[in-house]
């Protein structure tokens, strides 16, 4: 990098953790140089810290910049509002930066853990919904201080976030676990690469490939772990994928739930945090109906000497095939935005802080409880799809477009919390709540297990029943009325349901008509 060219940084906010970026910029100075601070604090302004200029009120001197094309700001305020930080972008968009960053995870920069890798380009989730709850992470983590931690599905939204924010837990040993080799490799290279820079503690990190479905790998790799903890988010999740793939969705996230808490328990795992879903609530959809199967399972197996519990909250901003990184892809080629029904509705929460709290909880949790994230009020997702078309410089209706395309198999308008004969009680923390029955459940899980089982593993007495969907949901619906008949239960896209394959013969391989694809279960 020629010398005339190197970046003129401008950090927004003088507080330690802006002044902890510049030390770090300044030891790295390859990577620019910090012109000036910006901050509103009149006690700051006109002074200089770290010999760097504090400049101010934010908006009056940002008129008065002129930026060069490789200068950027970074915006170093983890007290900031989501209001403030709209006020923020906006003021620095119009002053000219073309690259602003942000350091996200307030709850870690709230302590004093600030790094220059933390940073990144800021995006729409930092500006969308509430204002996150501040979490102290390492008075929250206390509990796992030199246990051996187990995430599944460490390479998804969920997991991966979960992973960095245990780096600052003093766990001895973190399993990064999950069936997808490329995932797993960037969470595995993201936490080292973090901890070279000082992020967090010094945990051993050990990713591991495995499938859930495995039933004497799970019970096998269990028992070479001797995992203290496991956070367990790894599930199928994708609605209108799992109506055509239900079959799949079952065996993965039912049955892989089963293997893992079987396997848990006999390996003697004190501690369990299954991570379900607003979908579980009076379910219309398979993939519902499985995570409600397994908030069951998971409560179920709470006992003497464990700690089993169930954490539910609904979407996260930002997730790998959400809806925002949809309406991101459209925008970026010049609309129109889909939108499934105008009056589309769903609660969000950003992924730090449903993680942050998910480890609140998994602490605090008491044995067998069923925790709720308090998620504040419901989205319209045409809003949602307005808001994005402006947070990139465009007019809705004018610019971009949005089109309604219908809603999808297993989809519905609103989204439930808790189901009828369950209700809400606070705790002592605060966005987490306990919901408690007034009933217990009526679902036999050991009748409904056996019923399933033909259906998910061959059995040669029963070959008529090996993958076939609408037998599944036939028995689905005896355990959970509410699961809707309308999708016909098999791979709509390619036009083969699953139940309507050739009976199987004595030969190993499934015969598939020529003229169609292959299924995919």
């Amino acid at each position: 990098m020629k010398k005339n060219d190197r970046s003129q940084l401008y950090i927004i906010g003088a507080g330690f953790a802006g002044q902890t970026l510049a030390r770090e910029i300044k030891a790295k100075a390859i990577l620019g140089t910090v012109v000036a601070f910006l901050d509103d604090d009149p006690d700051k302004i006109g002074k200089k810290i770290e010999g760097i200029p504090v400049l101010g009120p934010i908006r009056d001197v940002a008129r008065l910049l002129r930026m060069n094309p490789a200068d950027e700001a970074i915006i170093a305020i983890p007290s900031a509002s989501r209001e403030y930080l709209k006020e923020l972008y906006d003021i620095l968009k119009k002053a000219g930066f073309q690259r602003i960053r942000i350091l996200p995870g307030i709850s870690q920069i709230i302590e004093g853990d600030a790094h220059l890798i933390q940073t990144r380009s800021i995006d729409p989730q930092d500006l969308l919904g509430r204002t996150p709850v501040a979490v102290n992470l390492k008075k929250s983590l206390e509990y796992l201080r030199g246990k051996r931690v187990l995430v599944t599905g460490a390479g998804g939204s969920i997991g991966s976030e979960l992973c960095r924010q245990l780096l600052s837990g003093g766990a001895s040993r973190l399993y990064l676990f999950g069936h997808g080799e490329n995932s797993i490799y960037l969470i595995d290279r993201e936490l080292r690469l973090l901890q070279e820079e000082g992020v967090g503690e010094k945990a051993t990190i050990i990713p591991i490939i495995g499938d859930l479905k495995d039933r004497d790998y799970m019970h096998y790799i269990l028992g070479k772990l001797r995992a203290d903890v496991i956070f367990h988010t790894a599930a199928y999740k994708h609605v209108p994928m799992m109506e055509e793939n239900p079959v799949a969705a079952m065996e993965n996230n039912f049955f892989g739930t089963k293997n893992l808490v079987d396997a848990a328990k006999a390996q003697g795992v004190r501690r369990f945090v299954h991570i379900t879903t607003d979908k579980a609530v009076d379910p219309v959809s398979v993939y519902g109906a499985s995570k409600l199967l397994c908030e069951r399972l998971v409560l179920a197996a709470a006992g003497p000497g464990n700690r089993f519990m169930v954490v539910r909250f609904c979407n996260v901003l930002g997730s790998r095939g959400s809806i925002m990184l949809l309406f991101q892809r459209q925008i970026e080629k010049g609309g129109p935005l889909t939108v499934t029904h105008p009056d589309m509705k769903r609660w969000f929460m950003t992924i730090p802080e449903a993680c942050s709290l998910v480890l609140k909880a998994g602490g605090v949790g008491e044995n067998g409880n069923l925790y709720l994230l308090d998620m504040g009020e419901p989205v319209l997702i045409r809003e949602l799809a307005e808001q994005m078309i402006r947070f990139y410089g465009y007019e809705s209706g004018r610019d971009i477009t949005i089109e309604y395309t219908g809603t999808r198999p297993g989809e519905r308008l609103d989204e439930k919390l808790w189901e009828a004969d369950e209700y809400p009680v606070p705790t002592d923390f605060d966005r987490i709540l306990v919901l408690k029955r007034e009933t217990p459940s009526t679902i036999d899980l050991d009748a409904l297990i056996e019923g399933l089982e033909p259906i998910i593993s061959l059995d040669p007495l029963h070959r008529d029943k090996y993958r076939n969907a609408f037998l599944l949901r036939e028995l689905l619906q005896d355990y959970i009325p509410t699961l809707k008949p309308g999708c016909p239960g098999g791979n709509i896209r390619y036009g083969t349901p699953e139940a309507s394959l050739p009976p199987l013969s004595d030969s190993p391989v499934i015969p598939v008509p020529s003229a169609q694809p292959a299924p995919v279960f």
